[in-house]
């Protein structure tokens, strides 16, 4: 009698503990604006050799253009003319962004990046 309710007392800690540890590993969203900008700013790093500081800022400009994006342009028809103001706004303001936080060099290699992607 006493084997069955350690077993079950055991069961029953174990079952506990699985459903805590399935809500400890959630998954960060893919395509959340922080996970977009921060894989950007990673690539960007690599190819036009930022520094802290200015990895930083670049981080930021892509948070802000992404959630300006996410709000504002996916998903919405691009041909008009309300979302194409807002597209070359929020355009504008990350090319203003990049242009502070860069070097004149790297905003240079920055824009013929940014039109290959």
């Amino acid at each position: 009698m006493k084997n069955l309710f350690k077993i079950i007392a055991f069961s029953f800690v174990m079952f506990l503990g699985m459903s805590t540890m399935s809500g400890q590993t959630l998954k960060q969203d893919q395509n959340s604006p922080e996970v977009i900008a921060k894989q950007k700013t990673a690539d960007l790093s690599d190819k036009l050799g930022l520094n802290g500081d200015q990895q930083r800022a670049v981080f930021r400009a892509l948070v802000v253009k992404e959630n300006s994006y996410a709000k504002d342009i996916n998903g919405k028809d691009l041909s008009n003319a309300n979302v194409m103001a807002a597209k070359k706004k929020y355009d504008a303001t990350l090319d203003e962004n990049m242009k502070k936080a860069l070097t004149e060099e790297q905003y240079k290699r920055w824009l013929t990046i940014k039109d290959d992607q």
